[in-house]
């Protein structure tokens, strides 16, 4: 088990290197989205229970609840728990978006390297072009792959039913 993870780690930094310096830069979105979804999943589930139920004794304890400044309190109470729910998740929109594109740019790269080699050497040189054409493509495959779990745990946190219900049950409770 130990001799695998430097045979893994050498084949993954092989990997990364066969697709240029745009597929470095794709892998490092992807660790940075990994840590925003696991940051975000760590407050929905594990934090943000704990805060709602600290708003609501906070409210239970005011001994005035129906003037008008009691409503605005209970409006910024309501809107603070909103806003900590959607906080990071347009960053992770963005990044999830910019993946695909950073695969594109990766590919534009890999051809012009590829017509550059067409110009040295004409097109004989049929092992030299499908280098280029393979480093085409791979920044292209990762920015994909990278992206659509990015979408889909993008997508998860903005319609998960459980922190929603909790806001829903503090409007209800407040």
């Amino acid at each position: 088990m130990s001799a695998y993870l430097p045979e893994s780690l050498e084949s993954l930094r092989t990997f990364l290197d066969a697709g240029g310096p745009v597929l470095w830069l794709i892998a490092l979105l992807a660790v940075g989205m990994g840590f925003l979804i696991a940051e975000r999943f760590w407050f929905f589930f594990l934090v943000f229970p704990g805060e709602l139920e600290q708003r609501q004794q906070q409210w239970q304890q005011r001994r005035e609840t129906s003037s008008w400044e009691a409503h605005r309190i209970r409006e910024a109470m309501i809107s603070q728990a909103r806003l900590q729910l959607g906080q990071m998740l347009p960053l992770l929109k963005t990044l999830v978006a910019l993946c695909p594109l950073l695969g594109l740019m990766g590919t534009v790269t890999g051809m012009v390297q590829v017509f550059d080699v067409v110009a040295a050497l004409g097109t004989g040189n049929a092992r030299a072009m499908a280098a280029g054409i393979g480093r085409a493509t791979l920044p292209t495959m990762a920015g994909l792959v990278v992206a659509l779990p990015g979408l889909y745990f993008t997508c998860l946190l903005y319609t998960s039913p459980s922190p929603r219900d909790q806001l829903q049950h503090l409007v209800c409770r407040l």
